[in-house]
């Protein structure tokens, strides 16, 4: 038996637990709660939890990989995990009963293959440093690749998008082998949580100094600078939507929160999406500390035409954006709104109202603490759920950017058990 025989035997039986999870009645049910909450008549509060520090949370080997091919290796990692997330804090967490498979497209990256700097001609320059060398969320320093005009016309680059037809069908039939008789397959395109962000990539081309310094100081440049990368997503979205490439099925995710809704086509569209069919998110985050004013000149109106070309759009991140909120209530088809754990949450709750979903971001410190305190966990919870009752907001719970729970990994459950009552209360 070769290595690759006994991949498919790991990834088989792996399938197979994933399937019959899949296949019980609470993800129809879990999924009609995403859909009322995202169509702003919420049953409750909904939860999730994502961006974890894996390396952490390994219990009795549970998220090991045995596998020997690289790509086994891939799909094998993400079916652990959702084994292992099901296992011991599901909260809200929707399993689907099938197996994606990226299609082979060039020049459109995304978060999910590529870093979200890695685009339209740029590379991060970089410096980093960690304190556990097998977890990979670290600290960087950036280098700044934009000291002139001539840098951000030169260097920024209108992406050309190509689909290798050939490698995308020996994707397939190599995940046809592995898995068939187990779980149907599903080709992924672009999109399936299409993440957008402008200042995002530049904070890493330039370093969040050197963007603070060059907006008072080189005005012209980014405002040229901001233009570019606009209008190279502009482009990189019209050969996508050209060549069908775009993903079509209905999104299950969009930024760690739940996709379904009733207010996008539900279907697969064979022809492949639109992406006024879609979801998408986006954030400013290097701007917490720049003015309304700023914000709105440099992020809002400028990317107002990606906004636009979306059924819905998630704002926001880890940015506090209360002092901001009038302003991105302007984006149209605007319906999550991030609440970060540094936001004034009453301040947020009063200007959402009714009229959005208010995506609250616990904080991680809880789980980074010497001591896990579950009462603090519970009261902070607790307060933004009074503070939301008492606004009519529509609210969802997401845990995410937990990069450490010093490896302890009981206090991710007890935290899922806490918010689960309290959604449920």
């Amino acid at each position: 038996m070769t290595g690759l025989d006994k991949d498919r035997i790991v990834l088989r039986e792996l399938a197979q637990k994933v399937a019959e999870i899949a296949s019980l009645p609470v993800q129809e049910e879990k999924k009609k709660l995403w859909r009322k909450l995202n169509g702003l008549k919420p049953e409750r509060p909904m939860v999730t939890i994502d961006q974890l520090c894996w390396n952490e949370l390994n219990i009795d080997d549970k998220l090991t990989l045995v596998c020997e091919d690289p790509e086994c290796r891939i799909y094998e990692d993400r079916l652990r995990k959702i084994l292992f997330q099901w296992e011991y804090f599901p909260v809200d967490m929707v399993v689907e009963g099938y197996i994606q498979v990226s299609k082979a497209i060039n020049g459109a990256p995304t978060t999910v293959n590529n870093l979200p700097g890695a685009l339209f001609g740029m590379n991060i320059q970089e410096q980093t440093l960690a304190t556990d060398l097998k977890n990979d969320i670290v600290s960087h320093h950036y280098e700044n690749q934009f000291k002139t005009m001539d840098d951000v016309m030169q260097k920024i680059q209108m992406p050309i998008v190509s689909h290798d037809e050939d490698e995308t069908k020996r994707r397939m039939e190599k995940a046809q082998w592995l898995f068939d008789g187990t779980m149907p397959l599903r080709e992924e395109g672009w999109g399936y949580d299409p993440y957008l962000s402008c200042w995002d990539p530049i904070s890493m081309w330039m370093g969040i100094e050197a963007i603070f310094y060059s907006l008072i100081d080189e005005p012209e440049m980014m405002h040229a600078l901001i233009k570019r990368v606009v209008d190279a997503y502009m482009v990189m979205l019209d050969q996508l939507e050209t060549q069908k490439l775009l993903y079509n099925y209905p999104q299950a995710l969009v930024h760690t929160t739940g996709a379904w809704t009733d207010d996008l086509p539900s279907g697969s569209l064979n022809e492949g999406q639109r992406t006024q069919d879609m979801w998408m998110y986006s954030m400013a985050q290097a701007f917490i500390s720049v003015s309304p004013a700023m914000f709105e000149e440099y992020e809002i109106n400028y990317c107002m035409p990606l906004y636009k070309r979306f059924g819905l759009v998630y704002y926001g991140c880890c940015e506090p954006m209360e002092s901001k909120l009038n302003i991105v209530k302007r984006i149209p088809h605007v319906r999550k709104i991030s609440v970060s754990p540094w936001a004034n949450r009453e301040s947020c709750a009063e200007q959402i109202g009714t009229g959005y979903v208010f995506s609250n971001k616990p904080s991680p410190v809880f789980f980074a603490s010497d001591s896990f305190d579950d009462e603090s966990v519970k009261k902070d919870l607790e307060k933004t759920r009074a503070v939301c009752k008492q606004y009519g907001c529509p609210l969802e719970f997401i845990f995410k950017d937990v990069s450490t729970v010093r490896n302890d990994p009981k206090r991710l459950m007890e935290a899922a058990k806490i918010a689960m009552r309290i959604a449920m209360s």
